[in-house]
């Protein structure tokens, strides 16, 4: 089989280098020629461990290619996929579907035959729908069925997902153009079959459905755990303990239950605030995802609070040191990252804030004057009056709590992440603060 994808993001990236290591023929185009000589070159644009590897092999042996040229990638392609950018439309919370529309129209005036254009991308209720008039309208002489197969990749561990998911959706128009579809599809995830991933086949509104409704829940559920953490440090009780003794109820399960400083990244902010819109426009609001977007907000906002109050309630000309800027360990994505609230609000309240993350590249570029970036968590705690964990990058469970104490001026240490044992952290010399214990 061959396939095109449509934006060599993350996306469109990862799932491209894992169908060809399924042994299907990938072409992957972008408009940005700076990436695709950068991929050619085998240089990759975002960090996810494991996708250097799997993108020079599969680029070696032929099966990854990457172009410029619409026209030359969907040239006898079975599926065309659509993994181009749906940010947060600026007014109104909804998802901005313009590059979905305009890249389905160029593949539907380039395509030269019959193919089935897949909607990747995280998209709205109706987006297929739309997608099939505009193609329609631009190539009525051509038989194009159009598909709704969403992601479902941890940024962190997107190979395994993509490799050993929990399913695959796939979402088709009613008709024979959608068994066309659906059956291509199938072809390509046949490799699944021998782990026997169950492969669920809908109509296009329920695959997008199923998408946002599951990122809404996963929020949701982080955001009630938040909260209970808060009630936890009121009572004297324990909320990883509380967390455990939830998540060994089979009906609730243990994922997904972890205090800390609010949720970030590119899917569970943007999903939530375009299902809560979506469901606001068909009269049907979701009063629950409503309220999970506000707390979630809020929760950041009280972390850098935290911070100030813990130091006396003033960080004015004091150093703070903070571990981690991403939103999440195992990626360099800094988008609704918690540090985006906490950083800015230390420095307005006159901290200086010196800051390690091991994936600084975006974070360099827009934390860029507030942040004095270091080399090693060592190196940003020097002199420190306070350190902040933010990002639960494993190395930082390596440190030696006597050197992190020994280099630092003060003795403040925010855990907002839970990491640290607190005996261990206390008897190093710390006035050790965690969430929800």
């Amino acid at each position: 089989m061959r396939v095109a994808m449509v934006g060599a993001g993350y996306v469109g990236l990862v799932s491209g280098a894992c169908f060809a290591e399924f042994g299907t023929d990938v072409c992957i185009v972008d408009t940005d020629a700076g990436k695709i000589d950068a991929l050619r070159a085998g240089r990759i644009p975002i960090y996810e461990p494991g996708l250097d590897k799997l993108v020079e092999e599969n680029a070696r042996d032929g099966r990854l290619t990457f172009t410029t040229e619409l026209e030359q990638a969907v040239r006898g392609a079975d599926a065309v996929f659509l993994a181009v950018g749906t940010p947060t439309r600026r007014g109104d919370g909804h998802a901005d579907l313009t590059y979905v529309y305009a890249a389905a129209e160029q593949v539907a005036k380039a395509a030269s035959g019959p193919l089935v254009l897949v909607t990747k991308s995280t998209v709205p209720v109706g987006t297929g729908q739309e997608v099939l008039r505009i193609v329609r309208r631009a190539r009525p002489d051509l038989a194009i069925s159009v598909a709704s197969n969403p992601e479902f990749l941890r940024e962190g561990s997107a190979i395994g997902d993509f490799m050993r998911p929990d399913r695959v959706v796939i979402g088709v128009e009613e008709g024979p153009s959608g068994e066309r579809a659906a059956a291509v599809l199938r072809r390509l995830y046949r490799p699944l079959n021998l782990i026997e991933v169950p492969i669920l086949t809908t109509r296009l509104e329920t695959a997008e459905l199923i998408k946002y409704a599951a990122n809404a829940f996963l929020a949701t559920k982080i955001t009630f755990i938040n909260e209970i953490a808060n009630l936890c440090e009121r009572v004297g009780a324990d909320v990883h303990d509380v967390a455990r003794g939830m998540g060994l109820d089979g009906r609730i399960g243990r994922k997904f239950l972890h205090a800390g400083p609010g949720y970030g990244g590119s899917c569970f902010p943007k999903d939530t605030l375009a299902l809560a819109r979506t469901a606001q426009d068909y009269g049907a609001p979701v009063r629950l995802v409503e309220t999970t977007i506000a707390v979630n907000e809020a929760r950041k906002a009280e972390m850098a609070e935290r911070v100030i109050a813990a130091c006396g309630g003033s960080v004015a000309g004091k150093a703070v040191a903070v571990l981690g800027l991403t939103f999440k360990p195992e990626t360099d994505d800094m988008r609704d990252a918690p540090s985006l609230v906490v950083v800015p609000r230390l420095v307005e309240a006159g901290a200086t804030v010196r800051a390690f993350d091991p994936q600084p590249a975006h974070a360099r570029r827009v934390l860029s004057g507030a942040v004095g970036f270091c080399d090693s968590a060592l190196e940003a705690a020097k002199g420190a009056h306070a350190l902040v964990l933010l990002t639960e990058w494993n190395e930082f469970r390596a440190l030696s709590p006597e050197k992190l104490k020994a280099t630092m001026a003060g003795n403040v240490l925010l855990d907002l992440r839970n990491v640290y044992d607190p005996e261990t952290m206390r008897e190093a010399g710390f006035h050790y603060i965690s969430v929800g214990r």
